[in-house]
């Protein structure tokens, strides 16, 4: 199954984009995958303006968010994979989504507990009576 998250990130960006707005990703670079400019994170975490002004080569799929932008005058090629990102919104007025922190971006809910096993059932006690 596609994940949700996929279809989310889309669906903000592309509001931010149409509504004249600057979209911002909040990206998680402690996570695997994650190609961000060495240096440039705080608290394991990037914020990156994706707007198409300020981006190249903009690539946004089912897995992966990527784009090449300039960091300090230098061109560098930025990878996100879509689990990395915590959030995405407007600079302008501060609003879009944020997800919660899981491995793959979409887990499903938690199994509801079992219940105890009851214990096994005694064995008769037969007792002779006179």
């Amino acid at each position: 199954m596609t994940p949700l998250r996929s279809y989310l990130v889309r669906a903000v960006y592309d509001w931010a984009v149409d509504s004249g707005l600057t979209p911002h990703v909040v990206v998680d670079v402690t996570k695997a995958g994650v190609v961000v400019p060495p240096g440039r994170a705080a608290d394991g975490r990037i914020v990156l303006n994706i707007d198409p002004a300020a981006v190249r080569n903009f690539f946004l799929d089912h897995d992966r968010l990527a784009f090449s932008a300039r960091f300090g005058g230098a061109a560098f090629n930025i990878t996100v994979p879509l689990a990395a990102v915590l959030a995405l919104y407007a600079r302008e007025n501060g609003k879009g989504l944020s997800f919660e922190q899981d491995p793959d971006g979409d887990s499903p809910p938690p199994a509801e507990p079992t219940p105890p096993t009851p214990a096994p059932p005694k064995a008769p006690a037969l007792r002779r009576v006179k």
